[in-house]
């Protein structure tokens, strides 16, 4: 497989990304974190080819982009307060919530559990591709699984040249800074991961300590 770079600013190059993603193939993408791979991510075979392209253990779940906190309600359940907070206030942005996932979501992304892990991102070529495809992208680093968290095009095409047919440049991005995870399906929420935003904050706009 030929894997293109094209630029995520060429209205043509957007247009084939959408197509790919509607083809349910996998491609990769720059967001506010770090660059990411994404598929359909309603369709399982699909999501899939996410574990293919990485050589990802089927064990691990896959976390789900958004374009807008108002579209959690389509793959989460009985939403927590805890996580309407820290959306209006994080969203979009560095901040991953774990959720009760919704009946919707395939059991493949989320490895046979009842949470998915979801974020907005704040990067508007993301959430335009969202936003295009009608549905979120079921989404990870562009990475061999392992690898180094990938800052640019050419660090994606570095471990994925020939796995994926087209990696959209957005430009440098963070890289290698991870976004916060935090699971609100528990009372006080758990801080599963420490990233771009510190545990401080997340206190403070809770207005309680976490664990």
């Amino acid at each position: 497989m030929n894997t293109q770079i094209l630029p995520a600013t060429d209205p043509n190059a957007f247009a084939y990304a959408v197509q790919l993603l509607r083809e349910h193939r996998v491609i990769a993408f720059p967001t506010d974190t770090v660059y990411g791979v994404g598929a359909h991510g309603f369709n399982e075979h699909a999501i899939e080819q996410i574990f293919v392209v990485k050589t990802r253990e089927r064990g691990k779940a896959i976390p789900y982009l958004l374009s807008d906190a108002e579209h959690l309600n389509v793959v989460a359940r009985d939403i927590p307060d805890a996580a309407r907070v820290l959306a209006t206030k994080f969203w979009p942005g560095a901040l991953t919530l774990v959720v009760p996932a919704s009946a919707r979501v395939p059991k493949i992304l989320i490895a046979g559990g009842d949470t998915v892990a979801v974020r907005v991102p704040n990067n508007r070529v993301t959430r335009a591709l969202i936003d295009a495809l009608g549905v979120p992208l079921a989404a990870t680093s562009a990475n061999i699984s392992g690898g180094r968290d990938p800052a640019n095009a050419q660090e994606v095409l570095a471990q994925l040249e020939g796995r994926i047919p087209l990696i959209l440049d957005g430009g440098a991005t963070r890289g290698n800074v991870p976004s916060t995870v935090v699971d609100v399906t528990v009372d006080p929420p758990k801080i599963l991961r420490v990233g771009v935003i510190a545990a401080e904050e997340i206190e403070r706009a809770l207005g309680k300590q976490v664990v």
